[in-house]
């Protein structure tokens, strides 16, 4: 019989309920490259076996056969001896199976069968087995099922170059960093720009801490990423079902929020941020969006690749959000400084920049409509059927989160995080707030920009070449250096403003600091992506993502109350022989009081009184979130991180049965 490989296999001839021939049950083997071949190597090594009523008469003509023909059927005597010891290895299982058994309906050539085929077979079920017909004539229709080879195992992590990657996985990657690009831009404002236009309009941290719960949604998708996961239209494809009208819905709501956004500014600014709740829930409702197509990009992700070139998922994620968050920060930072426009764009100066934040939302708006409509046109998704309700993924989700290991790793994203916050969410504020101008900032953050792209693209490759939770602890040790050279940085702030030499010390600090927080995203995101179960991959990493947010978002808004709290600062009014500059904005300073707000910092400089800060919370904060880094990492964090390095594959899957 002629083979995919052009050999040949001696004749078998398959057993028929009609005729007295023997009876053959071919192996199953699949494709090293499928996504789904760890959970194939389950099922045939260490899966639940399901017995079989053979007649008496079988069993006689089973004794006649070759001793290849029992080698491929498999006895029956050794079925059940695996049945009645559940406690028995997967190796002495796998020693008494020369391969897989399977069985499919006669009818067709060289064993393909005659019934419908499922493309997207679930094999997590509790009662799966290689006996169903379905799987059976799913996997033999396969273009790479052959008889020849053995049962390969899970596809190992290729170390190429991204120029060695076939057209089709470079194809895919650049629409990966496309969709992850789009997710940075509004990204790019809620988490960067608009906090700094809010501490220019003198918001205090306070206020500001209110704001960061618009970066919530992030943190929270994975209560409805089952949803996102279990429902779509079989016509338009798993994940284009949830990205297109997500990119529709975000494209319109940036053009409207873009004709609203500068009277909810003024608005947010009155009476020292009471009206900030307003302004988050637009935000809110904007990453919202953001939030819910990550979840079916991430789930895409895991398919659009082949699994040996999987860790380039992450790479993906890295550029295409450092890009959108890039264009959100750095860029727009520059040409919405009204200094910056001033001294490079105009010979008459203005009081804004040249760009606005309505004009760049507006614009943004309809990149995501052009972006959306193009994805319609020219990228085809397999078309599969729903296999899952809701309540099934979320059932599933549930028996991931059970797990061990799932649990060690929760535990490990929500406490990994504290030793930065301070330094994440503070510093760059206290920069702004002692003086360092906007465009500063910008041209900062634009040098760091192919620093952190350069570092992105290599983060990944080292995820392959070095195990990805050791490369996240050095990046972990590493950043926590950069939160203690921070606090040095704003430490030694010159009292004469800022000078070359200083620019080029915040610039030092951001590159390091970035090249850190690189390596750590990289190197968990490609852990994520190895781990990830692709049958549930929309579900599986969104879990890990979602909890790895919410590690890092949940502290800040305490820690932003406390640096308010922790501070201690004074009005001292000016002399009695002050004399008054014409320059002077407020109405003159003539008693003491407390100054740790922005809004009473701004208030006593313009009445030309003096705030004398003799405790800044920011510094004790940081303080405070290093050495709880420090602890915490020497203490479990380390530990745990590198144990669960070592488990195989099998360990982060849901064993059969646990739903």
């Amino acid at each position: 019989m002629p083979t995919p490989l052009d050999d040949t296999l001696p004749s078998l001839n398959p057993y028929s309920p009609s005729s007295n021939n023997y009876s053959q049950d071919l192996p199953l083997h699949h494709d090293a490259q499928h996504p789904r071949a760890q959970e194939l190597d389950d099922l045939t090594t260490s899966g639940k076996r399901h017995k079989r009523n053979i007649s008496k008469s079988k069993v006689n003509t089973q004794e006649k056969q070759p001793e290849d023909s029992k080698h491929l059927l498999g006895e029956e005597e050794d079925s059940e001896e695996e049945d009645d010891d559940p406690s028995m290895s997967t190796r002495s299982r796998k020693s008494k199976s020369q391969g897989p058994k399977g069985s499919s309906s006669t009818g067709g050539e060289n064993g393909h069968t005659n019934g419908s085929m499922n493309g997207n077979v679930e094999y997590r079920r509790k009662n799966a087995s290689l006996e169903s017909p379905s799987v059976t004539a799913n996997l033999m229709a396969r273009e790479s099922f052959s008889l020849d080879e053995h049962v390969p195992r899970t596809p190992t992590i290729n170390n190429h170059g991204f120029m060695e990657l076939p057209r089709q996985d470079k194809r895919n990657f650049g629409l990966l960093v496309l969709l992850y690009f789009l997710q940075g831009v509004p990204m790019g404002l809620a988490a960067g720009s608009v906090p700094f236009l809010l501490k220019g309009a003198h918001l205090s941290y306070s206020a500001l801490g209110v704001f960061s719960l618009a970066s919530y949604p992030y943190s929270l998708k994975l209560l409805w990423s089952p949803i996102v996961d279990a429902v779509w239209s079989p016509k338009l494809g798993r994940r284009k079902s949830w990205i297109m009208p997500i990119q529709m819905l975000s494209g319109f709501g940036m053009i409207w929020l873009g004709s609203q956004v500068k009277e909810m500014m003024v608005t947010a600014g009155k009476e020292d941020g009471s009206g900030i709740w307003s302004f988050t829930w637009w935000w809110f409702f904007l990453v919202f969006m953001c939030a819910t197509q990550d979840i079916a990009v991430d789930g895409w992700a895991l398919t659009l690749l082949t699994p040996g070139n999987i860790s380039y998922a992450s790479t993906a994620q890295t550029v295409g959000l450092t890009a959108g968050q890039f264009m959100s920060y750095t860029v727009f930072l520059a040409f919405n400084s009204p200094d910056f426009a001033n001294k490079w764009f105009r010979k008459t100066p203005l009081d804004e920049g040249v760009m606005t934040l309505g004009g760049y939302l507006t614009f943004w708006g309809w990149a995501y409509i052009v972006v959306t409509l193009g994805l319609a046109a020219l990228k085809k998704e397999e078309k599969t059927k729903n296999e899952d309700g809701i309540w099934d993924v979320y059932k599933i989700m549930w028996g991931v989160l059970k797990l061990k290991n799932i649990q060690t790793i929760v535990i490990i994203h929500l406490i990994a995080k504290i030793g930065f916050q301070a330094n994440d969410g503070v510093t760059n504020l206290k920069l702004i707030d002692k003086g360092f101008s906007q465009e500063d900032l910008a041209l900062t953050v634009l040098i760091d920009f192919p620093f952190e792209i350069g570092l992105g693209y290599y983060a990944g490759k080292w995820s392959t070449t070095y195990t990805p939770m050791r490369l996240w602890c050095w990046g972990f040790v590493g950043r926590l250096l950069a939160a203690v050279i921070a606090q040095i940085t704003v430490v030694i702030f010159p009292a004469n403003g800022v000078d070359t030499w200083y620019l080029l010390v915040v610039i030092a600090e951001h590159i390091f600091s970035t090249f850190t927080n690189t390596v750590m995203f990289v190197a968990i995101s490609a852990f994520h992506a190895r781990i990830a179960d692709p049958v549930i991959g929309g579900t599986y990493m969104t879990l890990l993502a979602t909890v790895s947010n919410l590690g890092g978002t949940f502290p800040r808004f305490f820690v932003l109350k406390l640096v308010d709290f922790f501070t201690v600062a004074t009005c001292i009014p000016p002399s009695s022989d002050y004399s008054l500059p014409k320059t002077l904005k407020g109405p003159v300073i003539t008693s003491s009081f407390s100054c740790a707000m922005s809004a009473e910092k701004d208030r006593c400089i313009q009445g030309g009184g003096v705030c004398d800060i003799s405790r800044d919370g920011y510094y004790v904060m940081n303080i405070v979130c290093v050495i709880v880094g420090v602890i915490t990492f020497w203490g479990f964090i380390k530990p745990a991180a590198l144990k669960l390095q070592a488990l195989p594959l099998r360990a982060w899957r849901i064993a059969e049965g646990s739903n």
